[in-house]
């Protein structure tokens, strides 16, 4: 063993996906429905890019983790079923994007079973990963996700490789897979006025040197690379051609191992 990896393995590459969909928008502000424009700039997302981004990764025999609301499951049962089969995660996202802050226990609690059950009869198994929308959890959050027996958490920040929450209490220890502003597409590519969000819409060029910079370093230090990304983003085609470059560029470098989030959290679990 090399470092923190088993093996030779430098440094291990997570590529993830958040299946938001219309979740996100319905969920600050039901009102967005009636924005025809808004709700289809976001339906791209599972309808067009997913399956775009599927064959991309089959292309390169790369396995991802797609964390998906139980509304969207609901409405694109064939997607997520397609996700499954070929060898994808599916993890815990809440049901209509609910950031875990902004609920009460009792609510939070609802929403975790709701998803839990859409996800499960989808995928035939209970999904083993939660990633908080807004990556923002609540008191509760660790407490409920270890009572319904999730392996890991993907929604903190604390680390730039896994770490274990709570190692001291065995009923309630969780693996962190955790994740980065820096490392997620939505910073770079949202913009939908409708919507108030005037994001700085980011040219591909500019988003893929300050990956490839971060992967680098991630490299050198011999910790995990996790990017965040959202169909409805980073499935827009010039975007799309930029993340197989850096697919590639990763790739190069010897010793890196792509892995789904799960497969990591079992290494640490």
């Amino acid at each position: 063993m090399s470092g923190i990896w088993p093996g030779a393995t430098q440094c291990v590459a997570m590529l993830t996906f958040d299946v938001d969909g219309v979740s996100s928008w319905l969920r600050r502000n039901p009102d967005f429905a009636q924005l025809p424009s808004l709700m289809s700039m976001a339906e791209y997302g599972p309808s067009v890019a997913a399956p775009r981004i599927l064959d991309l990764l089959d292309g390169y025999g790369i396995q991802g983790s797609f964390y998906v609301p139980g509304y969207v499951a609901e409405t694109h049962v064939d997607l997520v079923r397609d996700i499954a089969r070929r060898g994808h995660e599916v993890g815990h996202h809440g049901y209509m994007h609910e950031p875990p802050a902004s609920m009460t226990a009792a609510e939070e609690r609802e929403v975790l079973e709701k998803g839990l059950s859409i996800l499960t009869d989808l995928t035939g198994a209970p999904p083993q990963g939660y990633r908080s929308p807004s990556w923002e959890l609540s008191e509760v959050s660790l407490d409920l996700l270890a009572e319904y027996g999730f392996r890991y958490d993907s929604s903190l920040m604390g680390d730039d490789a896994p770490y274990l929450l709570r190692p001291e209490e065995p009923a309630k220890r969780l693996v962190e897979v955790p994740i980065h502003w820096v490392l997620d597409d939505a910073p770079n590519f949202v913009y939908a006025p409708s919507a108030n969000r005037l994001g700085p819409m980011r040219g591909p060029e500019e988003v893929y040197q300050t990956w490839a910079a971060e992967f680098d370093g991630l490299y050198r230090y011999g910790r995990s690379f996790h990017l965040t990304m959202h169909p409805q983003y980073i499935g827009r085609p010039g975007r799309l051609l930029m993340l197989e470059r850096l697919i590639n560029y990763i790739r190069s470098h010897p010793n890196v191992k792509f892995m789904r989030v799960g497969d990591v959290a079992e290494l640490w679990g």
